[in-house]
């Protein structure tokens, strides 16, 4: 819909671009950048001079970070994000995050920032609005029962965009982050902040934890939110302090392991980023289930049945640690139980 709606657009399908001729073309064209959210993407604002090529990528979220894990070379491009000045309108779907939208809306948000004219896309998103209309008038006018594909899926481990978890066992770390977090009317400016680290080490079960103090105000639901006291928080070390123990907690070769993007981006804002890009677990357990996996508690019940007790550390960020822990574990023992050579060469 949007490439029909641009005239000056180009509409590639695929998943892997490598060898594209022409994608290959733009990749190396000065003025290239990505539309794609994360650690290092720029507000559309910010930006002197728009790009001269603005590259989308189209799909669902797993199926984004798929490609973006297939496409280094895209993943390395300049990327450009941005918080939605209104809520998505993508009825037909439910997003994981509230501030994300279709890529149609995503892209009219920045034409309209680079251009200056926002009315001059408004009819793009009539036609994407009547398409969301239209489509919940046919569901709601159906009668007949919801028909469903079956087929036999390869086992997980056999997709090209899956990690070798059972290769990187030993250099596996597994990270959670939480956040001091205003709400956005609070008229308190600035980013949700890194305020709680909490990881643990796959092969040896290392732990590492820490609280670290808030720099703008404690938001008021963030001890309920966190699961611990308001004194815990406030009782924290200095970033700098938490970010030295980090480094000395990791080794060149370890590879972060974290549920979506949210960790990264709160790292990221500390100014510390991973010599590898995190393997996103959640990716992983949906091309598993076959499913959106819902929080990581959540997959890891539906993987091994395990409560993920005990923690391994205080809060909300213990639990999420010790459910990637569980989840990790039960996706390579998978594996092994699988491969008789693997059974073999382990135990």
């Amino acid at each position: 819909m949007a490439h029909l709606g641009l005239r000056q657009s180009e509409l590639h399908e695929g998943i892997e671009f490598s060898g594209h001729p022409r994608i290959e073309e733009l990749l190396v064209q000065p003025g290239t950048a990505l539309l794609f959210p994360g650690p290092g993407a720029v507000s559309p604002e910010t930006l002197a001079v728009p790009p001269r090529t603005l590259l989308v990528i189209d799909g669902t979220w797993p199926q984004a970070r798929k490609m973006m894990a297939l496409n280094p070379s895209l993943a390395a491009l300049p990327r450009i994000g941005f918080l939605p000045r209104r809520p998505g309108n993508y009825r037909i779907r439910r997003e994981p995050n509230r501030h994300c939208v279709a890529t149609i809306e995503a892209v009219v948000e920045v034409l309209s920032v680079f251009e200056r004219d926002p009315d001059r896309f408004v009819p793009l998103l009539r036609a994407f609005d009547g398409m969301v209309d239209r489509q919940i008038a046919a569901k709601a006018a159906r009668t007949e029962p919801v028909r469903r594909r079956l087929r036999t899926a390869a086992p997980w481990w056999e997709s090209r965009a899956m990690p070798d978890l059972e290769r990187m066992w030993p250099d596996l770390v597994m990270v959670a982050a939480e956040a001091n977090a205003h709400r956005r009317d609070s008229g308190i400016p600035g980013l949700p902040e890194l305020i709680q680290l909490a990881a643990v080490r796959a092969s040896t079960g290392e732990v590492f934890h820490a609280f670290l103090t808030p720099r703008r105000p404690l938001a008021p639901c963030a001890a309920a939110h966190l699961e611990v006291s308001a004194g815990e928080i406030l009782g924290g070390r200095a970033v700098p302090d938490v970010l030295e123990a980090w480094n000395r907690f990791l080794s060149p070769a370890d590879r972060l392991v974290v549920w979506g993007g949210f960790a990264e981006e709160l790292l990221a804002q500390e100014g510390w980023s991973p010599e590898q890009p995190p393997i996103d677990l959640r990716l992983v357990a949906a091309h598993r289930l076959k499913r959106r996996p819902g929080s990581v508690d959540a997959a890891a019940r539906a993987l091994a049945g395990d409560p993920c007790e005990p923690w391994l550390a205080p809060g909300r960020a213990g639990r999420a640690v010790k459910a990637l822990a569980v989840v990790v574990e039960q996706l390579v023992q998978e594996k092994r139980s699988a491969n008789p050579r693997i059974r073999e060469l382990h135990g």
